[in-house]
């Protein structure tokens, strides 16, 4: 496989180890990856959360994860030019479902039939613009996507 250009999309308190994993492995392996959030700009940085169960009652919890940072402005983006999307998961995707740039950006991709990634609540994305139905996708264990 060649070298491919890789969008991916994160916003404040992304699962820390669903957007730096995919990101450095990705890069790891040759490709090129951008990191964008929309209204921010190339240097600045999202929060990123850690979810952690807590004792035996199948409790979790929200611990600061680290500062991630972004490598394309979201302004001016070109969605056409990418090869394939990820889309982390974490608290970030009960916000970025609702914007129409994120929207836009994914229904692209859907159309396009290009490779799209998603990791765990990523996947609420899909579903806001009506991209899962009719189609099958293996849910995460304890996902909202459990009963898509």
């Amino acid at each position: 496989m060649g070298k491919k250009s890789i969008l991916m999309i994160v916003g404040d308190f992304v699962e820390d180890y669903e957007a730096i994993v995919p990101y450095q492995s990705l890069i790891a392996i040759g490709h090129q990856v951008h990191a964008v959030c929309p209204g921010r700009k190339k240097g600045e940085t999202v929060a990123t959360a850690v979810h952690s169960r807590e004792g035996s009652r199948h409790t979790y919890s929200e611990k600061p994860g680290h500062d991630f940072f972004l490598n394309q402005d979201w302004e001016g983006l070109d969605e056409t030019t990418y090869d394939a999307l990820i889309l982390p998961g974490g608290r970030a995707p009960e916000y970025l479902r609702i914007d129409p740039g994120v929207q836009k950006v994914t229904r692209h991709f859907v159309e396009a039939g290009k490779p799209i990634g998603t990791i765990c609540h990523g996947t609420q994305i899909l579903i806001s613009i009506d991209a899962l139905r009719g189609r099958a996708i293996p849910p995460p264990l304890h996902s909202p996507t459990t009963h898509v």
